[in-house]
Formats: C-alpha cells, structure tokens, sequence
C-alpha cells in the first residue's frame, strides 16, 4: 500500500448516494411492505407482535448489516485509493422470505393455531441456517475460484429475470395507469439520463406520481392503488416507539419443530452461500471485489443476531451492486438506507406508509434491477460463452413455472399429487420434469453452466469435474430434488455420472477441431467506463 494510498480517505457521502438511496430504499422498503403483509395477512399476526416486536428486530438486522457493507466499502476504497467503489447492497433474503412463510411457519400455524410457535419455528429455521452460512464462508472462495463466470452470472441471472422481474412486471400490467407511468419516469432518469427539476430523485417522483393517481382516481370512482381513507386512519393505531429485546428462549421454543426445519433450512443456508457468492462476483465484474468469505459469514453473524433478537427472515447481499453502482451510489446510499428503516420499523410507520403509497407504484425498480442483472451476465462475459448463460439460467424458469403451478392448483383447493401427475403430462403440463430440473435450481445453474462453459472452451476433464460434483450433490438431493437425503434423484445423479465418464473419454481420445478465434466486445458495468457518472442521469 503506497502512502498516497494509506492518505486517501473515501466520501461518506456523494450526490450520487442520493440517486441510490432512494431507489435502494425503496427496494428494501418494498420487501418490508411485502413482509408486514405476509405477517399480517398470510400468518394472521397480531399487530403487537408484527409492529411491537417482529418489525423493530428486523429494523437493527437491516441497520447492522447496511452500515456493515457501508464500512466494508470504506475499507476497500481506502486499500485501493479509489472513490468509485459501490458498498454491497444487502436486506432481507427475497426468495427466503416467502419459503419461510410458507413452507415453515404457516403449516406450524395450522398445526398449533398458535401465530407465537409459528414464529418460534421461523425464528429457529433462520438460526439454522445462519450457521450453515457462517460455515460456508470459509470454502466459499475456492468454489468462486474455480467456477466460471458465465455460470455464476448465468444462474443469477435466471433469478433476476424470473423471481426478480416476473412478478414486478405483471403487477404493473395489472394496474398499468400506475406502473407504466411510475416504469417510464425511472428508465427516463436511470438509463435515458434525464433530470428532473430540481433535481428531484427519479425514485420519489415515481412515489409521488403514483400516489397522485392512485388517490386521484378515487375522486372518480376507479381506485386504481386500492387506496382508501379508512385504512389510512386506521393505520395511526400502530405508531409508537419499540425496541427489540433478546429472544432467545423463543428461538430454542422452536427446536421442537427441528424435524420440519432441517428439510429446508440446511438446502437453503446452501443456497444462500451460492447466491451471495453470485452477487459477490456481480460486483466484481464492476469492479469492487469484496473479500468472500468476509461477506458470507458477516451474512451469517448479522441474521443469527436478527433471529435472536425475534426477526424470522434471513438477511442477504442483493442483487443488483452493479445498478447502484451505475446510477452513482458509493458508501453513504447503504448506511442512510440501514437508518432510515430502522427509524420506520422502530416507530411503527411502515403502517402509515402501507396504507398512503401504493406499492405498484415501487415495483418498476424492482424491474429495473431485474433488466440489469439479466444483461449484466451477457455483458461481462465472453461471447463464446452466452450458451452457457442461457443454460444455467433456464433451471430457474423451471423452478419459478412450478411455483406458478402449485399456487395456482392452491388456489383452487387441490395439488399436483392430487390431480395426477399423467393427466397434467396429457395437457402438456410437464409438472414432474419442471420439478426436477428446477430443484435445487441455483446450484443446478452453476453445474450445467459450468460444465458447457468447459466443453466450449474445449477442457474436458474440467467438465467431467463439474460433472461428477453434479453426480454427488444430486444424489443427496441438494440438486433436482425438494428435500436432502440419500439417493433422492438416482437416475439423474447417474446421468451426470455417466456424462462425467463420456467426458473423461472426449480429453483422451477425442478429435476436435481448433476453436475459432475470438471477437472481443469490451464491455463494462461501472459508470466511468459506460460514461454514466458524467451523464446527466439526474437523482432517483
């Protein structure tokens, strides 16, 4: 480390933090929103427990883990004497929260009827895999090492694009006098580089013009946002400061129900390590590289201590460092977004918020970042390779489709073990193939991905590697299976062994033709490189 190096002391805070600030807190602000409704609403929680006790825990869990990557940030900023580096984005885990939801603490509910031991069980299911993430860290690295770009970027890539940007983008069709407009008014700003006057953030003149036309239209009978002044009212029941106390007898309350955690906390603290290893290349490839073991066990302290403290959702870098990068965030966006919603988880506010701002008016960020991520993996990758992105991303439409499915068949009172899995096979409903193919479908995107980015580049016994570690996560069941445990998928297991063996025999005795050369497409995710920083993009 030079002396003008160890001398250089990074920004707090630059105009572009504003630019991020509000698009990633509102980001992290619609997933609170999403989260007190599944409290609310799916587990039917008490208000008490939701704002008294569940949301002020979560609240410190966010604040610790912003401020966290904030001065992780600092750290790599003043090492390397740049003030361009962009902190992790993390927040509550997007996919967990629903899992968690659903899969834990809403069967606990029906069992015991009882919204407290729901809430223990969840408490415990992330205690869990805070561990296994912890754990994880430390050989994290070397699978990064070792894994192709397009394989990681490819997989995370079919997440942004399906669990990310899929919903995001058929709520906003659903009310498109809102969604369209808000759309409009961030793609004007984030990528068409327009100001608005004053200077006024593209995120809080999208909050704002939703919220006009939602509350607008009720004059005339439409209710577009579903905006009414009753719930409004009503909301102003639940101010009042709160702050979480320790949990931990609660947490161990939940260990009775071990036997139904373990089946998916332990393939999800997997997943967990795979995806934030993912998002950790993502920033890299703009540029920041982050230490990754660092990251992943912090991952693993900061939802432990969030899960002691009565929050049961997992904490996770996000997706999307590149897109906070681009639009200008450093260090500060992470921090002040960290504070801010632990202010409105402590006070009760996200009450208020829920009942004046129509969420649809939020959700075309979510998109933005989904649009990103998707094109980031073709970007920073070589063209040879786009292939491989395809296939490692096409697990996670699989998995995203059955999910589709079974809420669908949900819905109507029946699944698709009751139905029949021959008779949605003869209306062309491939149910047992999308199951497979898209269980585990993260880790199933990193070892297809791997395995093609390999032939392509003509290193076969890479590929049987790749192969054979398919073989041996399949088998017990970490990939193309719901549930951990022994022989689980055997046919596919020996599939992957069997390509394993074809491939060992293509580095021996194959033939192959020389690979043309190729061309090279410089591409690049951060703002100096693409001239984003130095054009007019204006504020969130």
């Amino acid at each position: 480390m030079t002396t003008t190096t160890m001398a250089f002391k990074p920004k707090l805070w630059v105009a572009g933090d504003l630019n991020a600030f509000f698009g990633f807190g509102t980001n992290i602000l619609v997933n609170l929103l999403v989260v007190t409704g599944l409290l609310r609403g799916a587990l039917k929680m008490p208000d008490e427990l939701v704002f008294g006790r569940i949301l002020p825990a979560t609240g410190v869990m966010l604040c610790i883990s912003t401020l966290y990557y904030a001065w992780l940030g600092y750290r790599l900023a003043k090492k390397t004497g740049r003030s361009d580096v962009c902190a992790l984005p993390s927040g509550i885990s997007v996919p967990h929260m629903f899992v968690v939801t659903f899969v834990i603490m809403a069967p606990i509910l029906g069992k015991t009827h009882d919204p407290i031991q729901a809430w223990e069980a969840g408490l415990t299911w992330v205690c869990v895999q805070s561990f296994v993430l912890m754990a994880g860290g430390f050989f994290a690295p070397f699978v990064r090492r070792i894994t192709p770009r397009a394989a990681l970027l490819g997989s995370l890539a079919g997440i942004s694009i399906t669990f990310i940007a899929l919903s995001p983008a058929m709520q906003m069709f659903q009310t498109p006098v809102i969604g369209l407009v808000c759309f409009a008014l961030i793609l004007a700003s984030w990528f068409g580089g327009v100001r608005y006057p004053g200077g006024v953030p593209a995120g809080l003149i999208a909050l704002l013009v939703g919220s006009v036309i939602a509350w607008g239209s009720n004059l005339f009978g439409l209710n577009f946002g579903g905006m009414t002044s009753s719930a409004l009212v009503q909301s102003f029941t639940n101010f009042g400061f709160s702050f979480p106390i320790p949990e931990v007898g609660h947490v161990f309350s939940g260990f009775k129900f071990l036997g139904v955690i373990l089946v998916t906390a332990i393939p999800f603290g997997i997943y967990d390590l795979v995806e934030a290893m993912d998002n950790v290349e993502s920033a890299s490839a703009a540029g920041d590289a982050f230490p990754t073991t660092r990251v992943l066990t912090a991952d693993g302290v900061i939802s432990l201590v969030g899960c002691l403290l009565g929050n049961p959702f997992i904490n996770a870098i996000y997706i999307g460092h590149p897109g906070w990068k681009a639009m200008g965030g450093r260090l500060g966006y992470s921090a002040a977004t960290g504070i801010v919603m632990l202010v409105l988880c402590s006070l009760g506010i996200l009450s208020t918020i829920t009942a004046l701002v129509p969420i649809i008016s939020i959700l075309p960020i979510l998109l933005y970042i989904g649009m990103l991520i998707g094109s980031q993996a073709f970007q920073e990758t070589p063209p040879a390779h786009a292939p491989a992105i395809i296939l490692a991303l096409v697990p996670q439409i699989a998995s995203w489709a059955k999910s589709q499915i079974d809420n669908a068949l949900g819905a109507a009172g029946t699944s698709a073990g009751k139905l029949g899995i021959e008779t949605l096979a003869q209306n062309s409903v491939l149910y047992d193939g999308m199951s497979t193919l898209g269980g585990g479908a993260t880790l199933v995107g990193i070892i297809i991905g791997s395995i093609t980015v390999f032939m392509i580049e003509q290193k076969f016994m890479k590929a049987a590697a790749f192969a054979l570690v398919g073989a041996v996560l399949t088998f017990f069941g970490l990939m193309h299976s719901d549930a951990i445990g022994f022989a689980m998928t055997p046919k596919v297991a020996a599939a992957y062994l069997f390509v394993g063996v074809v491939l060992v025999l293509m580095a021996r005795y194959a033939t192959v033709a020389s690979k043309p050369a190729e061309v090279h497409h410089p591409h690049a995710m951060s703002g100096e490189d693409e001239g984003l920083d130095s054009a007019p993009v204006g504020a969130v």
